[in-house]
């Protein structure tokens, strides 16, 4: 009999996509199959704490069917081995314990490198990025500079820190109309989920957005507005990386923010999209490249715009870890591409225990001769 593999699935998060985060951890346990996985829940809550164990459970109650989340109390009841951990505690994890660990965790503070750096001081195996590759995608400035190094085309776009904000609102307002006018984009830099962002369409509104990003990051980026439309691609892989078909948001706002991704529900997906087969290949090759310019690793979602007056495809942003339940684009994407939820679950532990034996094969000592 086959030794089941012990996944900790970490969620929550002190980010504003923390109810996200939610939805798609839940749909990751239900996925994993109880005759191969044990599963660990565990919990960091909106101020930081740490629950693990069945103190994680009551986070997920409303996100899964009452029947599931009883088999899984159950489960969790059973695994008096694994670790516990309360409060400000950290959960006492070891490769004994666990053999993977899947962060489905969103925005700052859990896709933005620094839980990657604690699971590789702990020296455990997880799904997804590296610590660099998580703080570049999160990062929107520090992406485009380097997609601009790489030469893959993208609109203009600028950056302001708060302090300088808050110091001169007028004057930042005023360089934003001439480098760009109206409408324009401003964005948290280090957000996702589309949390605090806002297209301004005058002087009052952009000084609004302003205010708005700065209150969940201290680096704001504004970018060109960009009428096209919004093409996505999945990814999967470590250094061989696969892109899936191409699909297209319509999306039920004037753009597609938080309340057209997760409130009003009518927003569309269209997969695979209706492009010429040219310029599908095209994004798929960008995608790829995109994802490898960061040096990605398992999974990522990369945004594009297609402008139909030129046909041109402009990359707008990578995302290391997009929302994960089934009806999520990138968990869309792969089911049209051939690849289930289940399998895809699957096949990011696995590459996650093929990166790590990659990395092992580094020595960390030197000795001189």
């Amino acid at each position: 009999m086959n030794k089941k593999i012990h996944v900790a699935v970490l969620f929550g998060g002190k980010s504003g996509e923390h109810e996200v985060s939610l939805h798609s951890a839940a749909s990751v346990i239900q996925a994993m199959d109880p005759s191969s996985f044990e599963v660990l829940p565990i919990l960091i809550n909106r101020d930081g704490g740490w629950e693990s164990g069945k103190k994680a459970l009551p986070a997920l109650d409303g996100k899964m069917e009452p029947e599931q989340l009883e088999n899984l109390e159950k489960r969790v009841s059973a695994q008096n081995a694994l670790p516990a951990a309360s409060g400000r505690s950290f959960p006492s994890l070891n490769r004994e314990d666990v053999d993977a660990v899947f962060p489905v965790l969103h925005g700052t503070f859990g896709e933005d490198g620094t839980i990657q750096g604690l699971l590789e001081i702990a020296d455990i195996p997880y799904v997804g990025a590296g610590v660099m590759a998580s703080a570049v995608g999160m990062d929107k400035v520090m992406m485009k500079k380097i997609f601009a190094q790489e030469g893959l085309p993208q609109g203009a776009f600028t950056h302001y820190f708060r302090s300088r904000i808050e110091r001169d609102v007028d004057g930042v307002v005023r360089e934003i109309e001439e480098v760009f006018g109206y409408p324009c984009f401003v964005k948290p830099a280090n957000l996702g989920s589309s949390v605090g962002i806002s297209k301004a369409k005058d002087r009052s509104g952009l000084a609004e957005a302003l205010s708005l990003a700065a209150r969940y990051d201290r680096k704001i980026i504004v970018e060109e507005f960009i009428q096209a439309r919004e093409v996505e691609v999945a990814i999967l892989g470590n250094e061989s990386p696969e892109a899936s078909v191409p699909g297209e948001i319509v999306s039920s706002g004037d753009f597609y923010d938080y309340r057209a991704k997760y409130v009003d529900g009518i927003s569309e997906m269209r997969i695979p999209v209706d492009l010429p087969q040219e310029t599908a290949e095209k994004i798929r090759r960008l995608a790829i490249r995109a994802f490898q310019a960061i040096d990605g690793t398992g999974l990522a979602r990369v945004d594009f715009f297609f402008r139909e007056k030129d046909g041109q495809v402009l990359i707008n942003e990578i995302n290391t870890m997009p929302g994960f339940t089934p009806y999520s684009m990138y968990a869309n994407l792969w089911e049209h591409s051939g690849i289930s939820y289940p399998e895809l679950v699957t096949r990011l532990i696995d590459l996650a225990m093929e990166r790590y034996e990659e990395k092992r094969k580094s020595t960390t000592a030197y000795e001189l001769k």
